[in-house]
Formats: structure tokens, C-alpha cells, sequence
């Protein structure tokens, strides 16, 4: 769901607007407000497992704009064999459908799949700001759109932007 605020004002802004989703069973409900701060779009081998597909598309929020509306989330840590920090996945308990992540570099951050929103239609690139991560590690059947900001790993690494 795309709508105004949930007393059904108009917005006024972008930080009015919010966002539904949940997981396949129906249990698992919550709703983002405003604006991502950013979307990554990562290739990494551990998004591709996480995900079963060759990248994640991930609008992330501050845990302020993030609310849970019903259901609970499971937890599942994991250690990142490159940074040697945390990341909470967060899923169903009842499906199991990925919904998000928290991680331990930025403690502010609620990460959510694109694909748990009712209609992730209205994530765009002329919309939001993305940036392609780790493209090191994409499948050759997974192209990259031309002129994106693109990184080989993560866009904190220094060495600067690559090519796809």
C-alpha cells in the first residue's frame, strides 16, 4: 500500500507518504514512512544466498521510519567473513520471507527486501538515490543499467568506483 498518512491527510511532503508490506503467509505486516535514505543494490555472494537470486535490492530507512504492525520477526546473526561484523537478518517465523536486516556499521539502519513492499513499484532510480555494491561478485546474467553508480565492493571501500 502507497498512501498518504494513515489518517488520510494529504501529504505535505515526502515524509508523509508510507509504505506496506509483509511476508507470503500474511503474518508478518509493517509499513515504512517517508523516504529511503538510500537503495542498495548489492551482489554480493552472501545477498545472493540470502535472497536465492543474483542481487538484493535493499531501501534502507532509519529505524524511526520503520514500523512493525503485526507479527513478529526472527532474528538469525551473521558474521560478515569480510568486515567481521553483525547483520541480523530479519524473517517470518511462519514463512520464512526474508524482510529485512540490521547491521552492526550503521546501528541507526533498518534495511527492507524491495520485494516485501505490496508495491515496490514506486522505488525508482529517478526517485531515489542507487547505488550498485560488490558488482565484483555479479552473475554474468545480471547486467547493470548504464551510467549507475556502481562500486566493485562496498561504496565505503576505498578504492573507488568501478566498472560493471
Amino acid at each position: 500500500m502507497t498512501t498518504t498518512d494513515p489518517a488520510g491527510a494529504a501529504p505535505e511532503s515526502a515524509d508523509n507518504e508510507y509504505h506496506e508490506g509483509g511476508c507470503v503467509c500474511g503474518a508478518v505486516r509493517y509499513r515504512t514512512t517517508g523516504q529511503p535514505v538510500n537503495v542498495i543494490v548489492c551482489h554480493c555472494t552472501w545477498c545472493q544466498r540470502r535472497t536465492g537470486s543474483g542481487f538484493a535490492v535493499i531501501p534502507k530507512f532509519t529505524r524511526a521510519q520503520f514500523e512493525l504492525l503485526s507479527g513478529d520477526l526472527k532474528r538469525y546473526r551473521s558474521i560478515s567473513d569480510g568486515s567481521g561484523r553483525w547483520l541480523d537478518l530479519e524473517f517470518c517465523p511462519n514463512c520464512g520471507t526474508n524482510i529485512g536486516f540490521l547491521q552492526e556499521l550503521r546501528p541507526d539502519a533498518h534495511a527492507i527486501d524491495a520485494g516485501t513492499f505490496d508495491d515496490p513499484s514506486w522505488l525508482a532510480p529517478d526517485r531515489q538515490w542507487f547505488r550498485y555494491i560488490f558488482v565484483r561478485s555479479s552473475q554474468a546474467w545480471s547486467a547493470l543499467p548504464e551510467g549507475v553508480e556502481h562500486h566493485h565492493g562496498h561504496f565505503l571501500e576505498k578504492e573507488g568506483p568501478g566498472e560493471p
